[in-house]
Formats: structure tokens, C-alpha cells, sequence
């Protein structure tokens, strides 16, 4: 599989992102209409948000500059083996 590169489509894949998120927290707060699930509902999101930032931007930028994460069962992956073993050897 090619990789997206079409702005267009990149935004757009976004915004369903961002739309899905929407419709199944308000199908959540609908069902469950109390304060306290609504807040557990916005601590669970911001709390993946941040993991994902962490995994994707924290490892590169500041503890594997030279590695580049495919996604979140990659990072999995050197998470609990301490390296990525498909990496090649620098000669």
C-alpha cells in the first residue's frame, strides 16, 4: 500500500477522525448523562492523546532521533524489546 500524500485526502481522513471521536463520545454521554462519566470520558481521551504524542513525537525527537515508528504496534514492539531488531546495522 502506497502512502497518503494528497493533502486533500490527509485532511479529510482527519476531520473523520475527528468527527468519529465526536459522535461516539456524545452517543456515550447521551447514554450516561452524569457529570462523572463525562469528565472520566475527557480524562480518557486527553490521557491516549498524550500516550500518542509520547509515542510518536517524545521517542523520535528526544530518545531515538534516527528512528521512525510505523505505528502503534511498532512502537509496541521497541517498547518492550529496547530496540527496533528490523533496524539496520550501521556499517
Amino acid at each position: 500500500m502506497a502512502n497518503l500524500t494528497d493533502p486533500r485526502i490527509i485532511s479529510l481522513k482527519g476531520f473523520l477522525f475527528l468527527l468519529l471521536g465526536s459522535l461516539a463520545s456524545a452517543l456515550l454521554i447521551a447514554q450516561l448523562p452524569d457529570i462523572r462519566y463525562t469528565a472520566v470520558l475527557a480524562i480518557a481521551v486527553w490521557a491516549f492523546c498524550r500516550a500518542y504524542y509520547f509515542a510518536f513525537y517524545v521517542i523520535e525527537h528526544y530518545v531515538d532521533p534516527d528512528f521512525r515508528f510505523a505505528g502503534l504496534l511498532h512502537f509496541a514492539r521497541y517498547a518492550i524489546l529496547g530496540h527496533d531488531p528490523d533496524r539496520k546495522k550501521r556499517g
